[in-house]
């Protein structure tokens, strides 16, 4: 066998003639997997773009396998897959993967505290959401990547809605807390996997959807299978989030940690123009929903709700206070500031 010392003075003796080549360094390529909330056609927009982007710097140091909605688990169950380490990452609000932690029920939809896409930023980032985020995420050992706006929430519906008596009965998927709040109007909350809800619209297993703006429901394919949409938005923006597993997070270098977190940003704003721009857009071009609107006087009855609502959400926990008075001081707030942030008539 060839010593070390022999193969030291070998080496050396041949140094002359012969160069020796550079170590090779093995190298594995981290690989993480990664699942949406949304299906193929609307995570093309939502999640996508950002993770080709994250690929293709990253290079052979990282790689991120994106999956759709329910690919690899049904959506209620991401948060208990990542914690697991099941998935490595996750694009979802908290509602919808069931997260046990005091702030689940702020995310997605939460009735009528938002008016705009661009509140959800300055909540996190001027008003102190992050760090309560990140702190509850970290107590059940998931890093809470970032945050960000997606659409409103409006009712699609498969027939006319002009009235809140209209919507007593109606059969709607929407998210969980959404639903809690929309039953005491009559709305019967429904949950299914999020591939079949075209097929539970043309079969009339299901009314309507109160799960996104216009956008999405031309986009996915919902603007054929219902008819009208109903100009009352149940709240400005839907709350979402990039989630990561924390021993995954936590082994990353620091540089791929900075790159991932630049990629979410980026998708936080490419979705910012993508919605705000198709609500608009598709509402006066769009030729397969007729709009609808439930009277003002009427509204302001479902407005008075979400502020009983909110105070009862308070009343859960310290931490639930805290978020809710946040979310009153912002309100004030951009009353305060009046136009453009907040138009009295609208």
């Amino acid at each position: 066998m060839t010593t070390r010392r022999k193969f030291l003075t070998t080496a050396a003796a041949g140094a002359a003639t012969v160069p020796l080549a550079a170590p090779a360094i093995a190298q594995s390529t981290i690989k993480w997997r990664m699942q949406t909330y949304a299906g193929s056609a609307l995570a093309a927009h939502v999640a996508k773009p950002a993770i080709d982007k994250f690929n293709a710097i990253a290079g052979d140091r990282m790689q991120i396998d994106l999956y759709s909605a329910d690919e690899l688990v049904p959506t209620n169950e991401l948060f208990r897959a990542m914690q697991r380490g099941t998935i490595d990452a996750v694009q979802s609000d908290d509602d919808s993967m069931a997260s046990p932690t005091e702030v689940t029920v702020f995310g997605g939809y939460f009735p009528l505290t938002l008016r705009y896409s661009l509140d959800v930023p300055v909540l996190f980032n001027r008003y102190g959401l992050d760090e309560i985020w990140k702190e509850e995420y970290e107590k059940v050992g998931i890093r809470h990547v970032s945050a960000g706006a997606w659409d409103p929430c409006n009712f699609a519906t498969r027939e006319p809605v002009n009235s809140l008596k209209d919507l007593e009965g109606k059969r709607i998927f929407t998210f969980p807390t959404a639903g809690r709040f929309l039953a005491q109007f009559g709305v019967v909350p429904v949950t299914l996997p999020w591939e079949d809800i075209e097929v539970a619209l043309q079969t009339g297993e299901l009314d309507g959807v109160a799960w996104s703006g216009i956008t999405e429901d031309y986009t996915v394919g919902w603007a054929e299978v219902t008819k009208y949409f109903v100009s009352n938005p149940i709240s400005g923006a839907w709350i979402g989030h990039f989630f990561a597993n924390m021993d995954r997070w936590n082994e990353l270098p620091d540089d791929l940690k900075l790159l991932f977190e630049v990629c979410c940003e980026q998708s936080h704003y490419y979705r910012q123009h993508w919605y705000w721009g198709g609500e608009a857009y598709l509402r006066v071009h769009g030729d397969k929903l007729e709009l609808t609107s439930i009277p003002d006087e009427e509204w302001a009855q479902v407005e008075d709700a979400a502020e009983k609502f909110w105070d009862e959400v308070a009343s859960e926990s310290d931490t639930k206070a805290k978020v809710v008075e946040i979310f009153k001081q912002y309100n004030a707030d951009m009353r305060k500031a009046g136009k453009p942030y907040r138009y009295e008539s609208a």
